[in-house]
């Protein structure tokens, strides 16, 4: 069964990948080009809740991300942001941070934080569109990998 989390980020149109048990899924809402959410397909909604078989696929599901991230945007950091405050099952917002800016479908896309805090209030906003499309080329960078 789906989590409200993941699908309150658009699942299952904004799927790039899935572990056994981890979706990494498009944030629609970017503040950089790239950001993500990874969300355990555990029903936990605390971090310690989450169970030994999930930590040890989050090494899988961590290592995807940056090896796909860092081909498609070429970040020069990446922060993994835990917030859990409206959205309460047990996820990841995955910031990709870059100096200067990223071009995609028209759109451009600057880390407004860069070099400090990621600026989470300064996003493009994508349609569901928009963000099943960049769930696609993710996706087939993900699988290149």
């Amino acid at each position: 069964m789906t989590n409200p989390t993941a699908i309150s980020f658009g699942y299952p149109r904004t799927r790039v990948a899935e572990t056994d048990s981890w979706l990494v899924l498009v944030r629609p809402k970017q503040p950089t080009f790239g950001a993500l959410v990874l969300i355990c397909k555990e029903s936990v909604e605390a971090f310690s809740q989450v169970s030994p078989a999930a930590f040890a696929d989050l090494r899988t599901a961590i290592d995807g991300v940056e090896r796909m991230l860092g081909e498609v945007v070429a970040y020069e950091k990446i922060n993994y942001l835990m917030l859990m405050m409206v959205d309460k099952d047990v996820h990841f917002h995955v910031i990709p941070r870059y100096a200067g800016t990223r071009e995609h479908e028209g759109l451009t896309f600057a880390d407004a934080g860069w070099p400090a805090a990621p600026a989470l209030g300064t996003t493009v906003d994508l349609d569901l569109d928009a963000a099943e499309r960049l769930a696609g080329v993710l996706a087939r960078a993900w699988s290149a990998a």
